[in-house]
């Protein structure tokens, strides 16, 4: 092997190893906020990796950094759990799948919004992980009701903003957190709240909205 590949091969192991570092930092934050430690140290953090606090500032510089990193590791899962709806389904039907699985999603990123509520008024990296799920949750509403949506006419924008609060974090936070709802309470009040805005179809062909 020449001076080269070695040097290579030696870069190559340094970049695994420090790419292994990060992962298991941000991977021990999130296991912190899911056990309920909603603003863990820097030190309790590294601790939890199995590495030393330089370590840490080595690979993350300060808070906001490794705030970034963990929110795209939990958007990577939130999109990896996601599976596209049909818009073919029925009304009923579609609101259904998509109650169920918005739940599932809700309480996959609850421990970390939890926790980003304590810090976002200081932390611009949480404020966009906070814009891009609110941002992503919007689209698909717009996408999966897009009939439905258009049959309120002018109450369209009004309707899409109603569902989006309905459907993210601070409505859900509000059925587990403060009801103390259980999962399948909260994703039964969430469903009757998405099929309460959204007009359906009636017997003759028309629209809730016609009748």
């Amino acid at each position: 092997m020449n001076d080269a590949a070695v040097g290579q091969r030696r870069v190559d192991g340094r970049t695994l190893r420090a790419e292994r570092t990060r992962r298991a930092i941000v991977d021990a934050h999130l296991a912190l906020l899911e056990e309920g430690d909603l603003k863990p140290t820097a030190e309790r953090i590294a601790e939890r990796a199995g590495v030393s606090l330089r370590a840490l500032w080595t690979n993350f510089k300060d808070m906001e950094r490794l705030f970034a990193a963990a929110g795209a590791r939990l958007m990577e899962r939130q999109l990896a759990e996601h599976r596209p709806v049909p818009p073919e389904l029925p009304l009923p039907q579609r609101i259904e799948v998509y109650c169920e699985q918005r739940a599932r999603l809700l309480e996959l990123i609850a421990p970390a919004a939890r926790a980003a509520r304590l810090r976002e008024p200081f932390s611009a990296a949480l404020r966009h992980n906070r814009t891009w799920y609110v941002t992503n949750a919007r689209e698909e509403l717009e996408r999966l009701f897009a009939t439905e949506l258009t049959r309120t006419g002018g109450d369209r924008e009004a309707t899409l903003h109603a569902l989006t609060v309905a459907t993210t974090f601070a409505a859900w936070s509000m059925l587990r957190d403060e009801l103390h709802l259980d999962v399948a309470a909260a994703t039964a009040v969430l469903r009757r709240t998405v099929t309460a805005m959204l007009p359906g179809e009636t017997p003759g062909g028309g629209t809730g909205a016609d009748a």
